[in-house]
């Protein structure tokens, strides 16, 4: 990182020692505590509930701080996870010095880190989250020689009292400005907290969803992050997810990341865009067009796509938001701008033209100045998870997805057969959807095919099959094979799911 991205940057650790996070030091950050009166150290680390857990220190002298940034602590693993035994459940958490920021919410000064899980011999976790992840992103370079990236669109509700001023119309927020949307100013204080912490925004806006319900006013809202190392982006994710409530919980509202909240309303999706780069350079195009890699890292998200809601649809309420007409895939499909498909590859700046220039003719600078590389923006996006996800499996998932395109004989052949130009739920495309792959419909056959292509995510060693053996144990521990069937006409029993998983993931 140089200077330039230094001096904007909103992490008041990095604005302090001026020089980027990925660089921080244990000297650094005792550094930064000392001269800034910092009080306070929270370790934070994922659960197996997919929520981030927090453990404080007071900081009594400079030994003290030494030791814990050093040798880290002991936390019961038995409590954080169902897959270790209570005989054998003590963990070791560690710091990772780079994802410092201070607690834009403690009364009283402190600094938090989120930290990596060691085992009783010193080794990381073979079935923690974080390390999971790190090993997923490390098989996709070894393989591919390119690095992955990911970001993802951070989709929530903002639940309030209903207010009749200014009443938004139902089902048309997207991009609403104020005052007809009440939650722009909750949300962009939120973006501006997650910057200090290390978040990499994109941009956030007010969303589709919005409706009164009961007295209360349920206002959608996104916000979406820049493509960022894999790793990195689940961190993000998690700690905005964190933000997001607290300081909700500070002001007075309720927020939910939950996928569906009531019938006829749009659901909470967190979609995924990636993408491959080399040198520094992103592999996504060539010529202008979808190169091969991209086409081969698509080829293997088709193929395992149904066994990827089981890392990004995680409770039974997902499956009421995956159903057709609802901007939510069905079908395992790819295509180009098409909101309808699985896997869809948006808008990229393909185009060469200086868009810029031709919106603002007075400036004649943009028409001598070198064209932007625009061809760096392009993703592809994965469109199943929602907020439910436990953020560090379902990047994994995807990340050996990816790869697996790479390790496919037939990647192309797959990626031609699975790509649609059209709307796949118009009547006229019947024959095409006949022939597609549907999703699981729910956490019962979402654990079915974990099962059935459980290999591909244990290969190279990525998942432990303790951790692969949880997650279809959780999944099926639902019993919910046929719930959406059963109650899908029955708005009460559907408000008793949603409020049982209003605060999932």
């Amino acid at each position: 990182m140089n200077n330039e991205h230094l001096i904007l940057n909103a992490n008041p650790i990095v604005a302090f020692l001026e020089k980027p996070s990925a660089e921080f030091t244990k000297a650094d950050i005792i550094n930064y505590i000392v001269k800034n009166d910092i009080r306070m150290v929270n370790f934070m680390y994922p659960g197996g509930d997919g929520k981030l857990k927090t453990l404080n220190f007071v900081i009594n002298d400079l030994a003290y701080l030494d030791t814990i940034l050093t040798c880290g602590e002991r936390v019961d693993g038995s409590s954080l996870f169902s897959f270790i035994q209570a005989g054998s459940s003590d963990l070791y958490v560690l710091p990772r010095f780079r994802t410092a920021f201070l607690d834009p919410f403690a009364e009283i000064p402190t600094v938090s880190l989120l930290c990596s899980y060691f085992d009783k011999d010193g080794n990381p976790l073979e079935s923690s989250p974080e390390h999971t992840l790190h090993k997923a992103a490390v098989a996709f370079t070894e393989v591919t020689g390119m690095e992955f990236q990911a970001m993802g669109e951070l989709e929530y509700y903002v639940i309030s009292d209903e207010e009749e001023t200014f009443p938004a119309q139902d089902q048309r927020g997207y991009h609403e400005s104020a005052p007809y949307a009440k939650a722009n100013e909750f949300r962009t204080r939120c973006m501006q907290y997650i910057s200090q912490a290390g978040g990499q925004i994109k941009y956030g806006h007010s969303e589709v969803g919005n409706f009164c319900l009961n007295g209360k006013n349920y206002e959608q809202n996104e916000i979406e992050f820049l493509p960022v190392p894999v790793e990195q982006a689940a961190d993000q994710l998690m700690l905005a997810k964190w933000i997001i409530r607290n300081l909700a919980y500070e002001l007075g509202y309720d927020v939910t990341f939950a996928p569906k909240i009531t019938t006829g309303k749009a659901g909470s999706g967190l979609h995924i865009h990636m993408r491959m780069v080399k040198d520094g350079r992103s592999q996504m195009l060539a010529d202008g067009v979808l190169s091969e890699s991209a086409r081969k890292m698509i080829a293997g998200m088709m193929d395992l796509a149904p066994a990827i809601t089981a890392f990004g649809n995680k409770n039974p309420t997902s499956y009421f938001r995956l159903v057709p007409h609802q901007e939510a895939p069905t079908n395992v499909c790819w295509g180009d701008r098409n909101r309808s498909v699985l896997v869809r590859v948006p808008l990229g700046w393909a185009a060469n033209v200086n868009m810029a220039a031709l919106a603002n003719p007075q400036d004649t600078s943009l028409t001598s100045s070198p064209s932007p590389r625009t061809s760096e923006k392009q993703t592809v996006e994965m469109r199943s998870p929602d907020g439910s996800a436990d953020l560090y499996q379902l990047l994994a998932g995807l990340c050996v997805a990816c790869r697996h395109g790479f390790e496919m004989r037939n990647a192309l052949e797959v990626a031609e057969k699975t790509y649609v130009n059209v709307n796949i739920h118009a009547a006229e495309n019947a024959d095409c959807l006949a022939t597609l792959a549907q999703l699981p419909d729910s956490c019962t056959a979402s654990a079915d095919c974990l099962d059935r292509q459980r290999q591909v995510f244990e290969e190279h060693g990525v998942f432990s099959p303790a951790m692969i053996d949880g997650i279809i144990a959780q999944l099926r521990a639902y019993n919910d094979l046929t719930l959406r069937k059963d109650i899908e006409n029955n708005p009460k029993e559907i408000m008793k799911l949603v409020t049982q998983y209003f605060h999932c993931g």
